[in-house]
């Protein structure tokens, strides 16, 4: 059984400041050969580890709280062993062999087909929420990183 792969043209990576020394996450953006975009957030154990921590500072200081360590993730993020553009290009690459990209990347989506609107947002048949424009934006005017082909 032949299975038609996605072919990435393009990957953007944002990576965010954390005031470590190597970067703990990142906001990706890949574009397929047939124009799709896709989102996903990159993030290192030790940014995870570094959000429980605040979690745990913030709730020390509520008194009607208990200090607990942990992170709510409100979005898909992939977990890698650090941030750089080679580990984020063989994950996405191993995430289409394996038919799984899909599932853990946001599509970004203009085809009324396959969406349906939520205020602003887009969602996408599988109920990840995106917008087309904001994906603009951050290809036109906020990514500053160099793209790999």
């Amino acid at each position: 059984m032949f299975v038609s792969l996605q072919v990435p043209s393009k990957v953007w990576i944002e990576v965010h400041e954390s005031g470590f020394d190597t970067p703990q996450s990142c906001d990706v953006i890949v574009q397929m050969e047939d124009g799709h975009l896709y989102t996903a957030h990159f993030v290192t154990l030790a940014h995870i580890r570094h959000q429980m921590n605040l979690s745990y500072e913030v709730t020390k200081q509520i008194d009607e709280t208990p200090a607990v360590r942990y992170t709510a993730l409100e979005t898909p993020h992939l977990v890698v062993d650090e941030i750089n553009p080679e580990i984020i290009e063989d994950t996405i690459d191993n995430l289409i062999v394996l038919e799984t990209f899909e599932a853990l990347f946001t599509k970004v989506t203009e085809d009324e087909a396959d969406q349906t609107s939520v205020g602003e947002r887009t969602s996408t048949r599988t109920g990840a929420l995106a917008t087309q424009a904001h994906a603009k934006v951050v290809l036109s005017e906020v990514l500053v990183i160099t793209t790999h082909d």
